[in-house]
């Protein structure tokens, strides 16, 4: 086993919108090469040729050969992608949850930058950002039609420098600008408390270097307050993912030693492996975190909520907790990331991101383009999930990679509702700010999700969802 994290490095995993993935930092050399296509090589030669010679204008000769490469990368899959020298420097930032900039975690929508959520006491929390505002200026460039990436880099730099961004914000239909200055983002990934007496809340927002060291923290002053927990509910709704051995460990924490959380299967050797409940399998410096955490724990009545924005890692934990039926899942199916990247630099200061392998739980379930379905679907409100079919998945990607197992369908009766929720929408963007219901936030007491659980702790009548249905698979003809 050391000898196999020597040769892959670090690994993560992560959802579209700046998500971390699997790192290896070691070249890894393919036994067999195929030929070259050396007339579509000599093709490419002739297009650069013609480029530089020919355009109406000079252009620069490695920018033209960097946007080649990016440009082939991106033709592969959502995931696969070529850093330059500020975007590889970011993505390693991104896994230690430090790093200069506004904090706000975005995807992109219509073209334009989505707020997903600002990070909580970020200077765009601060500044006053919401979910689902669309970002359509940075500074004096126009969003429409800018690759995500770009986005970012535009919104980071420098602490105490400013940016300015366009706002629109569709539920009060109007546009206004924000101006934020930029500082080090120290995003907390691990939240928890007693939500009443015996029962507690854990909540991961992402995976990242310090997380197991804080989930072990947070769990044993959960025990110190509640040193006879009857239940808890361990949140991962809208987590996009990150370090895989932080997910392989939170696992750990609640199953039996040793046995499997996730496998990988790819083309390379290196890419086919299994990870175990075991301290070798994520412990990477220092004493195991998990080591202090109470016998309890392994035992305790658990839930786990998710939603179409638990991608990748949660996915991971989400999958090996159901499959040993460790713990219900609730809620809606996952997002469905379920492939493994690995970065290679090519140089001091760039790297390729490319898809090597997925994921598959501990009873061979693939989770590309599948995700998780939830043992009891419930929905985000009591007034159910008005908007959840405008919520986009890893099988609603452009050329996303397939599962191995056979692919969704695409049924018309999803393309109606999607049409109906954006009517829904509409509707409710006309309506004054002051009859709006804002959605609850994750652990409030207002949490629907998070009192249904605790129902079903309590042998209380559980509101399941009369909408959500599992998006089913088909296969396909060989």
């Amino acid at each position: 086993m050391g000898q196999k994290l020597k040769i892959t490095g670090w690994i993560a995993a992560g959802a579209i919108a700046g998500a971390l993935t699997t790192v290896s930092l070691q070249t890894v050399a393919r036994g067999a090469m195929a030929p070259l296509p050396l007339e579509e090589l000599q093709q490419l030669a002739a297009v650069f040729g013609m480029v530089k010679t020919d355009y109406v204008e000079p252009v620069d000769e490695k920018k033209l050969i960097s946007d080649a490469i990016a440009g082939m990368v991106a033709s592969l899959d959502p995931h696969s992608q070529y850093f330059d020298k500020k975007s590889f420097k970011e993505f390693r930032e991104g896994t230690t949850g430090r790093f200069v900039g506004v904090g706000i975690e975005i995807t992109q929508e219509d073209g334009l930058v989505k707020v997903v959520s600002p990070i909580e006491g970020s200077p765009a929390f601060r500044a006053g950002l919401k979910p689902n505002d669309l970002i359509t200026k940075i500074d004096d460039t126009a969003v429409k039609g800018l690759a995500l990436n770009d986005a970012v880099k535009k919104m980071r730099g420098e602490p105490n420098t400013k940016v300015s961004l366009t706002i629109f914000r569709k539920d009060e239909n109007r546009s206004f600008p924000v101006t934020i200055t930029r500082e080090e983002i120290r995003t907390q990934s691990v939240r928890a408390k007693v939500v009443e007496p015996g029962y507690a809340w854990v909540r991961l927002s992402q995976f990242q270097d310090r997380t197991v060291d804080d989930f072990a923290t947070k769990i044993t002053d959960i025990y110190k307050q509640e040193p006879k927990l009857k239940g808890l509910v361990l949140d991962l709704r809208n987590d996009p993912g990150g370090l895989l051995d932080a997910a392989v460990a939170v696992s750990a924490a609640f199953l039996p030693e040793n046995v499997t959380v996730v496998s990988t299967n790819g083309q390379l050797a290196d890419s086919k492996f299994t990870y175990k409940a075991s301290p070798e399998f994520y412990q990477r410096r220092g004493a195991d975190a998990l080591a202090k955490l109470p016998a309890a724990l392994k035992t305790v009545p658990l839930i786990v909520l998710v939603n179409e924005g638990s991608a990748s890692a949660s996915e991971i934990v989400a999958g090996a907790l159901q499959d040993y039926k460790r713990g219900t899942i609730m809620g809606s199916q996952t997002f469905g990331k379920g492939s493994v990247q690995t970065v290679r630099p090519l140089g001091p200061d760039t790297g390729l991101k490319l898809t090597t392998a997925r994921y598959y739980t501990p009873s061979g379930k693939s989770i590309q383009a599948k995700g998780i379905v939830p043992d009891v679907m419930v929905d985000d409100t009591a007034d159910g999930n008005p908007f959840g079919a405008l919520r986009m998945r890893e099988a609603d990607l452009e050329k996303h990679l397939a599962s191995g197992q056979g692919e969704e369908k695409k049924d018309e009766a999803r393309e109606k509702a999607r049409d109906e929720a954006r009517k829904l929408l509409e509707a409710e963007a006309l309506k004054p700010v002051a009859d709006r219901k804002p959605p609850p936030e994750f652990g409030s007491d207002k949490d629907f999700q998070l009192i249904q659980a605790l129902n079903q702790f309590k042998g209380k009548p559980v509101i399941v969802s009369k909408t959500l249905v599992e998006r089913k698979e088909e296969k396909k003809e060989q």
